[in-house]
């Protein structure tokens, strides 16, 4: 929000709300970044999933450190950011295997039916 707000120059001693900056500069109806973020993850997690087991980058995605830990909290690992997209989406841990499924439910479903021009009353 930060960027919108400075491209708007508007600071935040003015104090107008966050609505207001994105109606200004025309983002209000677009996705939250934070959003698009999860659904690339999930994209480019079902599709190293689907890798064979030789491939280096679904090796790197199974692999598990074991080196002793630092101090302090760990950080947060890119495996447990796609489990908490996982949950917030409620997907299933194997739902992947399937490809078609996996877009559907990773969140590419209205970028398909944009392609396709089709509606989702159409599909169900």
């Amino acid at each position: 929000m930060d960027v919108i707000r400075r491209s708007a120059k508007k600071s935040r001693m003015e104090r107008i709300k966050t609505e207001h900056i994105k109606e200004m500069m025309g983002v209000k109806g677009n996705p939250n970044t934070i959003d698009i973020i999860e659904q690339k993850r999930l994209q480019w997690y079902g599709h190293v999933k689907r890798m064979p087991e030789e491939r280096i980058p679904k090796l790197i995605v199974d692999w598990i450190q074991q080196e002793r830990e630092k101090r302090g909290r760990a950080r947060k690992t890119g495996m447990e950011g796609v489990q908490a997209a996982m949950t917030t989406g409620n997907l299933e841990p194997d739902q992947w295997r399937s490809r078609e499924e996996w877009r559907l439910v990773s969140g590419r479903r209205r970028q398909l039916l944009k392609i396709t021009g089709q509606t989702d009353r159409q599909i169900e």
